[in-house]
C-alpha cells in the first residue's frame, strides 16, 4: 500500500487550524492558572508550525523563555519607554522590547 501525499496547501491549512486551536487552549489554561498545560500547548503548536513550515501568528505573543502565552494584566507587564514597548513575562522575567515607530509618526 502506498502513502497518500497531501499538497502543501492542504498541510498548511491543517497546520493553521491546529495551531489556532492549541493557542486558544493555551490562553484558556493561563486564565485557569495552569501554566504547565499552557506551556505544553504552545510547545506542540510550535512543533506543528516547524513541521508544516508555518510561522506562529503575530497577534498571539508568547514568552520565548518559558513558552507561556503573554496576556497583559494576567501574567505580563507592558511599559512604554524611550520609543520602545517593553513586555516583561511574569513567570520567568524575560524582557521583550519592540519599537513603536508607527504610533509616533502620527
Amino acid at each position: 500500500m502506498s502513502k497518500r501525499h497531501l499538497s502543501q496547501k492542504t498541510v498548511s491549512e491543517i497546520g493553521e487550524t491546529r495551531i489556532s486551536r492549541l493557542l486558544d487552549l493555551s490562553e484558556e489554561a493561563v486564565r485557569q492558572d495552569r501554566p504547565d498545560r499552557a506551556r505544553r500547548y504552545v510547545g506542540i503548536a510550535r512543533r506543528i508550525g516547524m513541521k508544516t513550515r508555518m510561522r506562529m501568528p503575530k497577534d498571539r505573543p508568547f514568552c520565548k523563555g518559558c513558552l507561556v502565552p503573554l496576556m497583559p494584566g494576567i501574567n505580563c507587564t507592558v511599559r512604554l519607554s524611550d520609543h520602545k514597548v517593553v513586555v516583561t513575562c511574569g513567570m520567568c522575567g524575560t524582557v521583550r522590547r519592540r519599537p513603536y515607530l508607527r504610533e509616533q509618526r502620527k
